[in-house]
């Protein structure tokens, strides 16, 4: 044998599948047939956008920023803003998650371009 040649033997010949005869080929005898099948898509994961409570963040600026980002009317920006300040936190909307992460970036660069210390987080809603 010559070096650098390589040679490769077959045990045996390989066979044809199988195709059942209760489901004739249309595309003739060597076609294998699949069944489509449909897949199940579930819905994307979504996540709420959470403003946490501080003693710091006045009041107005929290209801600016839920106006703004979430798009609130004022009247429901001062009741979730209430729900912060009393509670802790507060959710200001529920989205995918690359669009409730774009939210908490535009709410912490806001926040700190005005001085405040306001935070912003997402949590994934089971």
């Amino acid at each position: 044998m010559p070096a650098g040649r390589m040679v490769f033997m077959v045990a045996q010949t390989p066979k044809k599948p199988v195709i059942p005869a209760s489901r004739p080929s249309v595309a003739g005898d060597d076609a294998v047939v699949l069944e489509r099948r449909a897949q199940r898509v579930r819905p994307p994961q979504m996540y709420q956008v959470v403003l946490l409570n501080d003693d710091f963040t006045p009041m107005e600026f929290v209801v600016q920023i839920i106006q703004e980002f979430f798009g609130k009317d004022r009247e429901t920006a001062t009741q979730i803003m209430l729900k912060i300040h009393l509670e802790g936190k507060g959710v200001c909307g529920v989205y995918t998650r690359d669009v409730a992460i774009t939210k908490v970036d535009q709410v912490l660069q806001a926040s700190r371009h005005a001085g405040h210390p306001l935070q912003c987080t997402t949590e994934p809603i089971e």
